[in-house]
């Protein structure tokens, strides 16, 4: 925009400046023949048609000079003469060059595509003719161009190279040299407010320390006035309602690589705010819009309460459909009391209706689908607060990289207007066939398709198999999101899976599960919903290792063959609760959303246990631009059994065990490493094993002989996690890739522990050995870590890099500074 500025008034002064052509003198004398020479690639006819002269017609001198003038309006001629011989008036033309190409050499600080578009604005474009007048106002607005931006010993220089048949080549050249570095920033005429805390506050910068990276002193023009505003805005929020910048001066040093800067300011004095009267139009709301005013008489003038303030009446406005409403302050200022009276004038204008609601982008998901997520309804007055409402739910979809709405008053109306949303789509599922590779799974094969908007529907279905080091998984699910026009959803999935513990990082076992699972949901409000489903599964578990704590689940629903692998058939409830009111359904930046779930298998089924967890996510934004956010996590678990098997307490299937550690949770330690640890009994080399008949496993002979071997994780059936992450810019990563990659930095922290295995029964054993198995249980032994976090929606799925250290660590834990994974979920 400000390069089509710099053209466009350039271009006025060089065609203001065009070079005359005189013609000869001339005795008025009649026309009997126009001839026109020197044409090329206008027509004849076309210039006969630019001059006003025909035969027939008496000329003098003035009409040859109009003649000419209106040649050369024509821009298709750079040099017009006239003449004649006898009645015959004979014009020599020499036509413009017609543009062949233009080309950019030199030039890094404005992108070609930038400059051939401000050159197309003015009509030096590629098949056009040039006037080469045009040429020198163009070098000096490129080169006003460079100045603001600090380059003071930059030159342009417009190159016309010949070509044939009357073409030349357009070439611009550009030395655009090194910015001008700020050497020192003065504020004089500041008293409240030091030098450090003025200049500190300033984008522009005229010290950057050594660790720095992207920092700079290079002056730019629009940085400087953005930075006087600044200034102004910040005193003005200090109650300096007087404050004003009287002066700025720029100062080059003798060789153009240095400026000095100097700000001149009169701060005035500090104003309180002796009342607030509301003026206009408030619709019968007076004691209502008195009630919610956040200034106080008495209160020091605050130039961004007042701003606050405005913004917040119009909003509340448009609430009922004041589309256009005028909030103006209009403050009256005492110098003698130092007070000010704010009088704000309301007006709310005429109220707007919504003809029609338009949508643009949406190549896949269908109009209906979004349309069934919105809250301004057409023929209804306009509501910025459901505008709002409808743009927060389309993004949650998780199916946009940006939602944006824009109302478009209806041509030839004061009152309807159009609200056109613009959607920019970004994969929502995805098609995976290939290899991956994680620090924690190993190396993994996999394949699958999985669609958040299948066919544009809103519908989710996903078909996937995969295999990696300790797994194996085939699923098939579908669900329908609006099964009933109000938002209750239903669907179902069909699954198989093999787990091998050993090879991920647990105590042994394998299990191998199917099942069948149908679930819905229902819409409490717009931020709430109640889920539930039931389902079937069935469980083989085989090869499991004789720890103690396994050998306590094992030896009350072992078969009388002890060899046999353990089989389970459970039917399942499920019922859960889910708030959000997060601002994006993939990296979001504000809002929050909490999860409340339950399982339990029902009475009757070969187990009898129930499992609760509650997630909690909350994103504060630090600055405006949602650049820098804060994000706090949380979770906690809890499962156990109910009722009796075989006159024994009903407990938790190991299986289901809450594991802590890895990328998704404790960063630093390895994946599932945190908590309980399986622990063995032996004597010499001899270990504990089940009794074929027992309730337990013994060792025959004094327990003082007795040594506790530890294993590893086993997970436990309570956990506790907490996370503080600070996210921040991608440093390198173009603005368009904000939606799509985040960084962050983070501190974790947490525990798993086991509340139901009894420790007590063991007190025979050794005192040091007696000690070990303490640890195994305390959940005060929280373990934390901090790093650093780099994710990336990538076309091969979800990306997740992370470097961790511990900060609190136990002996035995195992640790894990780097991590990578594809395909795992935010």
């Amino acid at each position: 925009m400000r390069l089509n500025k710099l053209f466009a008034s350039m271009l006025f002064v060089g065609a203001s400046f065009s070079g005359t052509v005189l013609a000869d003198t001339f005795q008025p004398f009649e026309v009997t023949d126009i001839q026109v020479e020197g044409l090329q690639r206008v027509a004849l006819g076309a210039a006969l048609l630019s001059l006003p002269v025909k035969v027939g017609d008496t000329v003098d001198q003035l009409r040859i000079q109009q003649a000419i003038k209106s040649l050369y309006a024509s821009t298709n001629f750079e040099n017009v003469s006239v003449s004649r011989d006898g009645g015959v008036l004979v014009v020599k033309v020499t036509e413009r060059p017609t543009i062949s190409a233009v080309t950019f050499e030199g030039n890094k600080d404005i992108k070609d595509e930038q400059l051939q578009e401000s050159l197309d604005g003015s009509g030096v474009k590629v098949g056009e003719s040039l006037d080469r007048t045009m040429l020198t106002g163009i070098e000096k607005g490129l080169q006003d161009f460079y100045y603001g931006v600090g380059k003071y010993g930059a030159k342009v220089e417009a190159q016309v190279i010949n070509l044939p048949r009357n073409r030349v080549e357009l070439k611009f050249k550009f030395t655009e040299g090194l910015a001008a570095e700020i050497r020192q920033i003065n504020v004089v005429g500041n008293k409240e407010f030091t030098d450090a805390e003025l200049i500190g506050m300033l984008e522009l910068k005229d010290y950057v320390a050594w660790w720095d990276l992207f920092g700079e002193r290079r002056y730019q023009k629009q940085k400087l006035q953005a930075d006087l505003e600044t200034i102004k805005t910040y005193y003005h929020n200090k109650g300096y309602i007087r404050f004003e910048v009287t002066s700025t001066q720029v100062a080059m040093t003798p060789d153009r690589k240095g400026l000095y800067i100097t700000i001149n300011v009169n701060e005035g004095e500090k104003y309180k705010v002796k009342g607030i009267n509301l003026t206009g139009d408030l619709m019968g709301r007076e004691e209502l819009m008195q009630s919610i005013l956040p200034i106080k008489a008495g209160d020091m003038y605050n130039g961004g309460d007042v701003t606050f303030t405005e913004e917040m009446y119009s909003k509340y406005l448009g609430r009922f459909g004041y589309a256009y409403p005028e909030v103006k302050t209009y403050p009256e200022i005492d110098d003698k009391t130092k007070e000010v009276t704010l009088n704000i004038n309301i007006k709310p204008g005429k109220r707007v209706y919504v003809r029609s609601v338009n949508f643009s982008g949406n190549t896949v998901t269908k109009d209906e689908v979004m349309r069934r997520e919105l809250r301004q309804m057409e023929g209804a007055w306009l509501n910025s607060a459901q505008i709002e409402q409808s743009k927060a739910r389309l993004n949650r979809l998780g199916f946009f990289e940006t939602v944006d709405t824009e109302t478009i008053q209806v041509p030839g109306t004061d009152d309807l207007v159009d609200v056109a949303v613009k959607v920019k789509e970004q994969p929502s599922g995805s098609f995976n066939a290939g290899v991956g590779y994680g620090t924690e799974s190993g190396l993994s094969l996999q394949f699958g398709v999985q669609q958040n908007n299948f066919l544009g529907s809103g519908n989710q279905a996903g078909v996937s198999l995969s295999t990696n080091k300790y797994s194996k998984n085939v699923n098939l699910s579908y669900t329908d999101p609006y099964w009933t026009k109000d938002g209750v959803s239903l669907g179902g999935s069909v699954y198989w899976n093999e787990f091998d513990a050993n090879e991920a990082n647990l105590e042994r076992y394998k299990n191998s599960s199917y099942g069948v699972a149908l679930n819905s949901g229902f819409p409490i409000n717009e931020y709430n919903r109640i889920n539930g489903g039931v389902g079937y599964r069935h469980n083989t578990i085989s090869e499991i290792s004789a720890y103690e704590q396994a050998l306590r689940f094992y030896n009350i629903y072992r078969d009388d063959d002890p060899n046999a692998d353990l089989s389970f058939d459970n039917f399942e409830l499920n019922l859960g609760w889910y708030r959000s009111t997060l601002n994006r359904g993939t990296f979001p930046t504000d809002g929050s959303s909490q999860r409340l779930s339950g399982k339990m298998t029902v009475p009757g089924s070969d187990l009898q246990y129930f499992k609760t967890d509650f997630d909690t996510n909350f994103y504060q934004p630090i600055t405006r631009s949602h650049s820098f956010v804060l994000l706090a996590r949380g979770r906690l678990g809890y499962g156990n059994g109910y009722g009796q098997f075989n006159d024994n307490d009903q407990i938790l299937p190991f299986w289901e065990n809450y594991y802590s550690g890895g990328s998704s949770s404790l960063r630093g330690f390895k994946s599932n490493s945190v908590g309980p640890r399986s622990f063995y009994l032996y004597r010499g080399s001899e270990p504990c094993a089940p009794e074929p008949s027992g309730d337990g496993c013994s060792l025959p002979g004094d327990p003082n002989s007795i040594q506790v071997s530890s294993g590893r994780s086993i997970g436990g059936n309570a956990i506790a996690t907490a996370s503080m992450e600070l996210i921040v810019p991608t440093p390198f990563l173009d603005e368009a890739y904000t939606n799509s990659v985040r960084t962050s930095f983070f501190v974790d922290a947490g525990n798993v522990w086991d509340t139901e295995f009894d420790y007590d029964k063991y007190r025979t054993l050794p005192a040091e050995e007696f000690d070990k198995l303490q640890d195994y249980s305390d959940p005060s032994r929280i373990r934390a870590s901090w790093g650093l976090s780099l994710q990336w929606l990538s076309p091969m799925g979800p990306m997740v890099f992370s470097l961790a250290w511990p900060i609190k660590e136990y002996e035995g834990d195992e640790t894990e500074i780097f991590s990578f994974n594809i395909g795992k979920t935010f």
